[in-house]
């Protein structure tokens, strides 16, 4: 059985991921400081997939070596902790740069001094910045416009001197935007306040929370933003395409995540309402800070290179994340 480190394995997407990668055959190791992350999931994956999954809490900028001491034979890391909020990027820059580039360079060194020399590393979009073209490509040029999109950029080049200097290989993903919860809807975001987008939505439609629009007024149709929505299982499972990929050829990659296609704000909101049949009060809030007008990806790399398209729509999504916060209405605090 094939031995894998998850950082950020308390989160979102990390808790769907070790999910994913467990119920693959993998044995899992998560790391977490359980500032932004929660100890739930990973005490239900435990019991779910007995002597199969382990996890520590510690913090990334500390010294890893212990945990690679303890946990010998790992194959891969994948490295999904971050600090991932755009508009707090924007107010507090130093804390992306600490925590997505300082980090990442902690994480490859520990890795190094340790052999293990394959990482797969969650990226963004946000490191192209305003789209030059449509559909955004790996070719086009990264021009960050926020320090998060930033932070993510110099993370990506610190890796790629490790895979220049040091042998690493690894695979560069870059998210568009994430939304669903796992299929059961067993597993989900528990982020207060969330910022994605479609999460806000069920939430607004259930009641749990008002809904706020709070993007600017851009220049599309209906003068909201425009992005590509990815379910957080096919995102995953394109990590565990990336895996094999990696672990079999041995070659670096940079390659986007999203699914092609882009709805407004107010066209998934719509969905939302749509799906549920309630009304969802809109109320506008502070608009949020390092939001541009459109994005979309180009994903033929990711299906020519790993075999990977997108399988789920909004409508997926928004049918997970209503059973999600059905039963986890205030997420994993209850």
């Amino acid at each position: 059985m094939r031995k894998i480190l998850i950082t950020g394995a308390g989160g979102y997407i990390g808790s769907v991921a070790a999910d994913l990668f467990l119920k693959s055959g993998y044995q899992v190791v998560g790391l977490d400081n359980f500032q932004t992350g929660y100890k739930e999931p990973l005490e239900l994956l435990k019991n779910k997939y007995k002597g199969q999954f382990e996890y520590y809490e510690i913090d990334l900028k500390n010294d890893l070596s212990e945990i690679f001491k303890k946990e010998t034979n790992i194959s891969a890391v994948i490295h999904y902790a971050a600090s991932c909020l755009v508009d707090e990027s924007v107010r507090d820059p130093g804390k992306y740069f600490l925590n997505n580039v300082a980090v990442t360079s902690n994480l490859l060194s520990a890795m190094d001094k340790f052999n293990i020399k394959n990482i797969i590393f969650s990226s963004t979009c946000a490191a192209y910045g305003e789209a030059k073209y449509y559909p955004i490509d790996e070719k086009h040029p990264l021009n960050p416009t926020t320090p998060y999109g930033a932070s993510k950029k110099m993370a990506e080049e610190v890796i790629q001197w490790y895979a220049k200097l040091k042998n690493f290989n690894y695979m560069i993903l870059r998210y568009f935007n994430v939304c669903g919860a796992a299929e059961d809807g067993s597993i989900g975001d528990s982020k207060k306040p969330s910022t994605l987008l479609v999460q806000n939505a069920v939430r607004g439609a259930l009641g749990i929370e008002k809904f706020y629009l709070t993007c600017p007024e851009v220049d599309t149709p209906d003068k909201t933003p425009i992005r590509d929505y990815i379910d957080v299982v096919d995102l995953n499972t394109a990590h565990l395409k990336a895996l094999e990929y990696l672990i079999s050829t041995g070659k670096s990659e940079i390659i986007n995540l999203g699914t092609g296609a882009g709805n407004s704000v107010l066209e998934v909101v719509n969905q939302v309402k749509k799906l549920t049949g309630i009304e969802i009060p809109i109320e506008k809030a502070n608009t949020r800070q390092g939001d541009d007008a459109k994005k979309i990806a180009d994903i033929s790399k990711a299906e020519k290179i790993l075999g990977w398209k997108p399988s789920k729509t909004i409508e997926d999504s928004v049918k997970s994340l209503l059973v999600w916060y059905k039963s986890h209405p205030n997420g994993w605090k209850e």
